[in-house]
């Protein structure tokens, strides 16, 4: 059995996944449907997949942030306590992340052999350039992007899909959270 991927991304309207303003988190627009819903996908049994930028990302973010901090939104913590793998060739062990795997080897044979072994379904939060290089290996079973209502042309950064290859996309599922946040999924294709 072969189990899914989900490459799972939050992102303003304009496709960048991150931001230098003074937003703050989720650019200042998450509800209580937005983080019950999160709290729900990372609920069940599920191994998480994350390069080394991302993990990093998480583990300062985390080290800086107060218990109140939207840093450590329940879905976070939930995350965080499931079984991961890390893919670095950069990163040294030990990891500061607890059931935390390092695979130090190229992402694209770590998530071929963990689809083949994984007896749960694979999401990946962020990662964006390894997930474009397993996009592109055709190994993203899923793109689930969370769009926030904003547009980001001075500030935004990290363009999710800056570099990527073409892909025809089928819609799965869509759903508005908290009124105005638009979670998207779909299946992607290599458009040849």
């Amino acid at each position: 059995m072969t189990a899914t991927y989900t490459f799972d991304v939050f992102s303003s309207l304009d496709g960048y996944g991150a931001h230098r303003g003074d937003w703050g988190g989720y650019w200042g627009k998450q509800g209580p449907e937005l983080l019950d819903h999160r709290l729900a996908l990372y609920g069940g049994e599920q191994r998480v997949v994350l390069g080394a930028t991302t993990y990093r990302e998480f583990v300062e973010f985390l080290r800086s942030s107060t218990e109140e901090s939207e840093v450590r939104d329940s879905w976070v913590t939930q995350m965080r306590n499931l079984p991961a793998t890390v893919v670095s060739t950069t990163l040294e062990g030990p990891l500061d992340w607890p059931d935390a795997t390092l695979e130090r080897s190229n992402a694209v044979e770590v998530v071929a052999r963990l689809k083949e072994e994984s007896e749960v379904p694979l999401r990946s939060h962020g990662s964006l350039s390894m997930n474009r290089a397993l996009m592109a290996a055709g190994l993203v079973d899923r793109v689930q992007v969370t769009i926030f209502p904003v547009i980001t042309g001075q500030t935004g950064v990290e363009p999710i899909f800056r570099g990527a290859a073409d892909f025809d996309l089928e819609l799965l599922e869509s759903r508005t959270l908290d009124r105005h946040i638009q979670e998207l999924t779909y299946q992607p294709t290599l458009h040849s």
